[in-house]
């Protein structure tokens, strides 16, 4: 097949001239700084258009046609502005690698907040729980057996010590104490009667009318009879006191905080081992004895006769005032805790026996040890432990606690009061591990200080 390119710059048309006749097409010639061609002296290929002569003119194309200096400078041109343009892509690339691995080296440290340790603990008041009791708190039973006749002070009553309670009606009582009393008229008619007797003998024995065999029969029998007079009258005085017990008085001032029976209730005499045998109860409210069990390692700070604070969540904003009384001088195995006792009085009766209270135990001030947050603290296998920054790098320091202050703890042993403690520090923090400490805020005190 011939050649398409061949074809269409030979192929004739009938009425088509020839490009180069065409008028308006300049003939090109070569000169000095620039290509001029001439239609003589050029060999030039002729295109004819496939279309009609009536569409348009016919292509002259130079195939001899090279590029000036001029052009080549505009390409280099180009060439170096795109070389220069894919170096400073190459070199933004870089740097933002640069820069990315630098962040995420930064990053990856630890940032922390540090605290210094305060020198010397301060004074602190210690808030232990406590129960309050009444300074007299007593059942009351009856001695006797009986019936209940009539009560005369109920619950909440305000009783004085003497005052009648309740009256037990006891009959077999009243028969055995009547019993005795015939008993002691008998024994004293004997006894009468032996003494006359063995005065009789005596004189017959200074006549030498009776025998001395005799006459200590005699005498010894006047004896006998006393001596049974004298038991008669002691059981006559017992069961006059068990009638006495049908009548039962408060033994203190105070308040009656149970009664247990009603009118006609059957009473048995009985102690607290007999059920059912309590007939009242009785508080004394005036004063009040608080017991508080204290920590041992706070133990040093108890002494007797010292003044305390008590407060209650009862009498909220009111400080009552009381004094230690006593305390068990032995630390209990079950709870580690001294128990102490704490006197107080109670004006108004306010606080109400059984109410549960704080003692507020003063911890004088410690200039030989050191004051740490407890957010600063380790809990590890090995023991106690805190973060402290050293040139940028975490060292887990041993420490010895004292006394434990809520939010603060004593630090008797390990640290300085120049070291940088972590503040909050996290359970992965390990030995060496580089951290960055975290400026504080400008015009906020240090977290941790005191």
């Amino acid at each position: 097949m011939p050649d398409l390119e061949d074809q269409a710059l030979t192929r004739p048309e009938s009425g088509a001239a020839p490009l180069s006749a065409q008028a308006g097409v300049p003939n090109i010639r070569q000169g000095e700084g620039m290509n001029n061609v001439d239609a003589s002296a050029q060999p030039t290929a002729r295109v004819q258009s496939a279309a009609p002569a009536s569409h348009g003119p016919d292509i002259h194309i130079d195939t001899k046609r090279t590029l000036g200096k001029g052009a080549f400078a505009a390409l280099g041109a180009t060439v170096l502005v795109l070389l220069i343009v894919v170096a400073w892509g190459m070199l933004s690339r870089v740097r933002a690698e640069s820069s990315l691995k630098t962040e995420t080296r930064e990053s990856s440290i630890q940032t922390v907040s540090v605290t210094h340790p305060t020198q010397g603990a301060r004074a602190e008041e210690l808030r232990l729980p406590a129960n309050t009791e009444p300074f007299i708190d007593t059942p009351i039973y009856s001695r006797t057996n009986g019936y209940l006749l009539k009560w005369y002070a109920d619950i909440g009553a305000s009783v004085r010590k003497g005052q009648l309670l309740a009256v037990v009606q006891t009959p077999e009582v009243d028969q055995q104490v009547e019993q005795a009393q015939a008993q002691v008229s008998t024994a004293q008619a004997n006894e009468q009667i032996a003494e006359v007797t063995a005065k009789r003998w005596q004189d017959l024995l200074a006549k030498n009318a009776v025998s001395r065999q005799e006459t200590d029969q005699a005498l010894s029998d006047k004896n006998a009879r006393q001596a049974t007079l004298e038991a008669a009258q002691a059981n006559f005085r017992r069961l006059q006191q068990m009638q006495g017990f049908e009548r039962i008085y408060a033994p203190f001032d105070g308040v009656v905080t149970a009664r247990n029976v009603d009118i006609g209730s059957l009473i048995q005499a009985g102690d607290s081992n007999t059920p059912h045998s309590e007939l009242f109860h009785m508080a004394s409210v005036n004063r009040l004895r608080v017991f508080v069990p204290v920590p041992e390692v706070y133990t040093d700070n108890v002494h007797d006769g010292a003044n305390v604070v008590v407060t209650s969540d009862a009498l909220p904003g009111e400080q009552l005032h009381g004094t230690i009384a006593r305390n068990a001088t032995a630390i209990d195995t079950s709870t580690r805790t001294l128990r102490v006792e704490v006197d107080m009085d109670n004006p108004g009766r306010r606080l109400l026996p059984g109410a549960y209270t704080f003692v507020h135990l003063p911890i004088p001030a410690s200039s030989t040890s050191l004051t740490l947050p407890s957010n600063a603290l380790l809990f590890r296998s090995e023991g106690l432990r805190v973060g402290v920054v050293q040139n940028g790098h975490v060292h887990l320091q041993s420490i010895r606690v004292g006394h434990d202050y809520g939010a603060t703890v004593e630090i008797t042993g390990g640290l300085h009061p120049g070291d940088a403690v972590i503040l909050n520090p996290s359970d992965s923090l390990a030995e060496g591990q580089p951290v960055n400490v975290r400026a504080p805020d400008a015009g906020q005190p240090q977290e941790g200080s005191l």
